[in-house]
């Protein structure tokens, strides 16, 4: 199970550089060196919009992500979230 609160808001890392490639994307964190592969377009799309995204839901949703798909964009993204890829916007 997925520690990652889709009803909260999330952004990518300030440090984190995203490069679309045809599999889906890279991210790149320049702070902690670490390279993430999204082999998913939909996902991408999900991390592209969690800025303007009230929540990590309302971003999946957007996305077209269907309600038996969210456990399995919770768990990516709560991948993302432990490797800083993504953090939990301020309130």
């Amino acid at each position: 199970m997925s520690d990652l609160d889709l009803d909260r808001g999330w952004d990518l890392h300030p440090q984190v550089s995203v490069r679309p490639e045809p599999f889906g994307a890279l991210l790149y964190h320049f702070g902690t060196r670490k390279l993430s592969f999204l082999k998913d377009t939909t996902l991408l799309a999900v991390v592209k919009s969690l800025a303007e995204s009230p929540s990590a839901r309302a971003a999946c949703v957007s996305a077209g992500v269907g309600e038996s798909d969210l456990p399995r964009y919770q768990r990516a993204l709560d991948t993302l979230a432990q490797s800083s890829m993504v953090v939990e916007r301020a309130s």
